[in-house]
């Protein structure tokens, strides 16, 4: 794993070209994915980087991609004023180079939102600024190549310092507080983990983090999950023996589903790393411009970022007892899930709420009806798996928490339709105009 991870910091900075490599300098939105590219191995590979905090990352990211694409362009709208807090962006001058003011950009903000990773990730990222800019330099004028260095770096610093306020720039221990009361009554969330760091939960304040585009953590609610009861036949007892007994009889295509979608942060670019992967992949595949790439960037970053801030809200808005616990406690207590179950409280389930989000910003980014085929666990050796479109895929990564032992039917089903709501808050922004 750690060799893997080394071969793709090179390659992600340029160390090791194809021997197909074009001579010419990088487009703009070449610049976007190298750096996207890199990105993804530094999730998997950094520990803080939870799927809420990774999904963050990717939301600042995209908004810089979109803001540098609408410095340099003649056309696009900018989202100043349209995003919770964002201010009027620097003027700029006119003339910058696209291509090279995105490099400006991404080289100041990434090694900002993944600073703390580890010493190979930050020689990656001194590497891929090194080259990308030498490559962009080459037989430049060098007054363009440092104005519009400049420019992208003050638009990088301009969303830095908008991200500083939104209640998530700071995580500590990993996100696990260091005082935390549990809830009382078999209801509610109780420690899954004999983990130390792990008997308080995950970022349980992440739900009132300022959002991206919603205007509020609880703009997309959801009603109450099923009623607790231990009482046989009571719809909260048959939602827990539909997950015991799916554990206990799963086909191989159950299972496989199940291992495709775990997307475990450190094994994984985390559940928004896949979406996002899905992205570039199409991306790539249908050779999207430089300002569709960024537009895309964009829209799902943010997308992703705010289901997880409306997830988290109504985690811990019901703080609701995971599978695990009730079946243990009431149906089997010799029970083990195939997957292990994250330290947070189950409803609405995260895998559910970000790929319903995810699906409807691709679908309004590719359009309704389009197939394809998902990758990105080729390298770690799963299969890629055929989807007819992206809210197939939504469905699929949603069910695949009842298969694994994770979530209540209702958490899946409820996550999904949250997600959906989520969405239309980021596909609703005015970027062309």
């Amino acid at each position: 794993m750690f060799q893997r991870f080394v071969a793709m910091m090179m390659l992600c900075a340029g160390l090791l070209l194809p021997a197909t490599a074009r001579a010419e300098p990088p487009s703009a939105a070449e610049v976007m994915t190298g750096w996207y590219r890199l990105v993804l191995e530094l999730v998997r590979h950094t520990p803080t980087y939870s799927p809420p905090v990774a999904a963050r990352a990717f939301g600042y990211l995209g908004v810089t991609t979109w803001e540098v694409q609408v410095a340099t362009a003649d056309s696009g709208a900018s989202l100043a004023g349209q995003l919770n807090g964002l201010s009027p962006l620097p003027d700029l001058p006119a003339g910058l180079d696209p291509a090279i003011t995105m490099q400006g950009a991404l080289a100041r903000a990434v090694p900002y939102f993944f600073g703390n990773t580890g010493p190979t990730g930050q020689r990656a990222m001194a590497a891929m600024e090194k080259r990308l800019t030498d490559r962009l330099s080459a037989d430049r004028d060098a007054a363009l190549v440092a104005e519009s260095l400049a420019a992208g770096q003050r638009i990088a610093d301009h969303i830095i310092a908008w991200s500083e306020g939104d209640g998530g720039a700071r995580v500590e221990n990993m996100g696990f507080p260091e005082t935390y009361t549990l809830t009382a009554g078999p209801a509610h969330w109780v420690p899954t983990s004999a983990i130390v760091q792990q008997q308080k939960p995950l970022l349980p304040d992440w739900g009132r983090n300022r959002p991206f585009a919603m205007p509020e953590g609880n703009a997309c609610p959801l009603p109450a999950p099923p009623a607790y009861s231990e009482a046989p036949g009571s719809a909260f007892h048959a939602e827990a023996k539909e997950v015991y007994d799916t554990s206990r009889s799963l086909t191989p295509e159950q299972l496989a589903i199940a291992r495709f979608w775990s997307d475990d942060p450190m094994l994984s670019p985390t559940p928004p790393g896949h979406w996002l992967t899905i992205l570039l992949d199409q991306a790539e595949a249908a050779n999207l411009s430089d300002d569709r790439l960024a537009e895309g960037l964009a829209r799902l970053g943010i997308g992703m970022a705010d289901a997880f801030i409306g997830c988290w809200h109504s985690k811990f808005e019901f703080d609701l007892v995971r599978p695990v616990t009730y079946i243990r406690r009431v149906i089997d207590p010799a029970w083990e899930p195939q997957l292990i179950t994250p330290p947070f409280p189950e409803y609405p389930s995260g895998h559910s709420t970000l790929s319903g989000a995810a699906a409807e910003v691709m679908t309004a980014i590719f359009g309704e009806d389009h197939a394809f085929d998902d990758g990105t666990h080729e390298d770690d050796g799963l299969p890629a798996r055929h989807f007819a479109d992206f809210r197939a895929a939504a469905q699929e990564a949603a069910i695949s928490r009842l298969y694994g032992g994770i979530h209540f039917r209702a958490a899946i089903e409820r996550g999904l339709a949250q997600g959906a709501c989520i969405a239309t808050h980021a596909n609703a922004l005015r970027m062309r105009q």
